[in-house]
């Protein structure tokens, strides 16, 4: 079932019942890579709880585990398009595609992000009998998917690409030449590039350039090498095992414990393994200064300041918004390109409705994303050397902007004091660019306390921060009948 939010996901009496009771509802797709299975009969769930045998249940897991495997595991492969006359963005960086270079670049970029997508055959979460997260998790991989590229800004050298990524050799997209408009008068609107069979050649750097371009893709290429055991670090915290820090597993019992659904921020401040870095909730569309300085500087209370920290760890920070209606409001498009033009962004969660998506950069009028919508066999990450190649996505999807829900998360990072005023500045200048009379959100001066508000961050000691809480309508575009998304 395309579940996007952990609001969804209920552990009552060791099973997801609301989930099961969604998936029993859906229709049986007429076929479905080749095969039918139809999904469990719809039951009286509160009477399955008490009076099924536990083997039961288990078989009732493993039917639904079977019929969303089906589902979420077979895919009909189509290449995705790209234009070579229009720049593609991702995260910060924009590449025109009428060159091979270009294209290497783009395909690098895209691929080095971070793929997190449903599992199946990972050990059975404790408290139910369920060992795939196909058809609910989409969410908690969306979130994962934001964080784990807060990690690679926090953890990697500046514009790293992972650089075994040529063993994705099925890289599945291509580049079209779009054919010129024209004018009136039957001149074409020229494009850019010069091209074929102009007469005109196209302009090359100097020469005594060549070796210092050489030069450089060396060293990253060397620099980036040496940053694989982080890299690969890194991704064992991602890991579907119980110790993992940031896993399904540890996701799901912070949210049991705190005695709310399945989330993921919380995980950040109960974590040992990220020295430095703190997580920063906005709440009503507000980004509180004061706060997310006094968030920073909590990590070096007890230690020497340095001076180009200024006694600051890093921060990403996560804003929640709704952009529009029902529907995403138009006027708000150009902004959102803005946004993910800056390299402090990090991406936004958002999607379809109850189908999450993490979304990474735009063309035109699309955006591209990666989508977890795709059930893979779980890879234990405790065995030295495991493979990578799952956890990186050789298949760029586009989306129309018109089909993005209006309800999503925006992420950015600061690495210190510094970047977080130039990221305060650059995101100001992105925001202003909405023809809107209200921007999506602000940056005000100031504790959220003044405003009579706590903070939302993942050191903060109260209740465990939400996005939209359950049950309490919030001052800014609330909207009764749609899905909020919930952090921990």
């Amino acid at each position: 079932m395309n579940s996007v939010s952990p609001n969804a996901v209920q552990y009552t009496g060791g099973a997801m019942h609301s989930e099961l009771a969604e998936g029993r509802r859906q229709p049986a797709p007429a076929q479905q890579g080749g095969f039918g299975l139809r999904p469990p009969q719809s039951r009286d769930h509160s009477r399955e709880t008490s009076e099924e045998p536990e083997e039961i249940d288990k078989l009732k897991a493993k039917l639904m585990s079977a019929w969303n495997n089906v589902k979420y595991g077979w895919t009909v492969k189509s290449k995705t398009s790209f234009n070579k006359i229009s720049p593609v963005t991702v995260l910060g960086h924009s590449y025109l595609l009428n060159s091979e270079e270009q294209v290497e670049r783009f395909r690098l970029a895209f691929v080095s992000r971070l793929w997190l997508t449903y599992r199946r055959e990972f050990p059975q979460l404790e408290g139910s009998s369920w060992t795939t997260d196909c058809g609910w998790g989409c969410m908690l991989r969306s979130g994962q998917m934001l964080l784990a590229q807060g990690l690679l800004a926090h953890l990697m050298p500046r514009e790293w690409t992972w650089p075994d990524a040529q063993q994705l050799t099925d890289v599945d997209f291509e580049v079209l030449r779009i054919r010129s408009p024209v004018r009136v008068g039957g001149v074409p609107i020229p494009s850019f590039g010069s091209p074929r069979g102009s007469g005109t050649p196209e302009k090359t750097p100097p020469s005594h350039l060549t070796p210092n371009s050489s030069q450089k893709k060396r060293f990253e290429s060397s620099r980036d090498r040496q940053a694989e055991p982080v890299h690969q670090k890194l991704l064992t915290w991602f890991g579907d095992q119980p110790p993992t820090p940031f896993g399904v597993h540890q996701l799901v019992a912070i949210g049991r414990s705190s005695g709310k659904k399945a989330g993921d921020w919380k995980a950040v401040a109960k974590s040992t393994v990220v020295h430095n870095l703190a997580v920063y909730v906005a709440q009503d569309c507000t980004v509180y200064k004061e706060d997310v300085a006094r968030l920073c500087e909590l990590s070096f209370s007890h230690t020497p300041p340095e001076p180009d920290n200024q006694a600051c760890k890093s921060v990403i920070i996560l804003v929640p918004v709704r952009l529009g209606g029902e529907a995403l409001n138009p006027s708000y498009i150009e902004c959102v390109k803005n946004i993910l033009k800056l390299e402090c962004c990090i991406g936004i969660i958002g999607g379809k409705p109850k189908h999450s998506l993490y979304f990474v950069g735009f063309q035109d009028e699309h955006l591209l994303y990666l989508d977890p919508h795709y059930c893979q066999p779980v890879v234990d990450v405790t065995q030295v050397n495991f493979p990578l190649e799952s956890f990186h996505c050789s298949s760029p999807k586009k989306m129309p902007f018109t089909r993005m829900d209006p309800s999503c998360t925006i992420g950015f990072y600061a690495r210190n004091k510094k970047d977080f005023e130039s990221l305060c500045s650059a995101v100001s200048l992105a925001l202003s660019s909405s023809v809107e009379k209200y921007p999506i959100f602000t940056f005000m001066e100031g504790q959220s306390q003044d405003y009579g508000l706590e903070a939302h961050s993942s050191n903060h000691t109260g209740p465990a921060p939400h996005i939209m809480p359950p049950g309490k309508p919030a001052r800014v575009n609330n909207r009764r009948h749609s899905d909020e998304f919930v952090f921990l």
